[in-house]
């Protein structure tokens, strides 16, 4: 359906924000779908561009967006070795609340209906239900 590729920096965020713009528009999401795929999504491309690519400009964050069946799924691909998406700390967690990061995935999981990771960690599908 919709897709694009930004170079490894946050200054790129618009452009994904002007995707998820379009792809909402052209579902005729309301706003409360607009607001959790938005923040769902940017926070995936944020860990790809950081984490995943370590803010090297040259590497590339694909953004895919495609409609499938009452769903839409957004995929976020990094050029990173991926992580260990089994492993990771809680951040609700008492020892955790006082960190400033790793709250990305937390957020993609309670935000949207399903997170899965493939490529070992460097490819994340979110899934939205918009209709049913």
């Amino acid at each position: 359906m919709h897709s694009i590729e930004i170079g490894s920096d946050l200054n790129n965020i618009p452009e994904v924000e002007s995707l998820i713009d379009k792809v909402c528009e052209d579902l005729k999401l309301n706003e409360d779908y607009y607001g959790n795929i938005l923040i769902a999504v940017t926070e995936a491309v944020n860990n790809a561009i950081i984490h995943g690519n370590k803010n090297v400009e040259s590497k590339l964050v694909k953004v895919f967006a495609e409609e499938n069946g009452g769903n839409v799924v957004f995929s976020v691909e990094d050029e990173g070795d991926g992580f260990d998406f089994n492993n990771l700390p809680d951040p609700t967690a008492p020892e955790n609340i006082e960190k400033p990061d790793g709250r990305g995935i937390f957020l993609m999981k309670n935000l949207s209906d399903e997170v899965e990771f493939e490529s070992n960690g460097s490819k994340v599908n979110i899934s939205f239900t918009v209709n049913g």
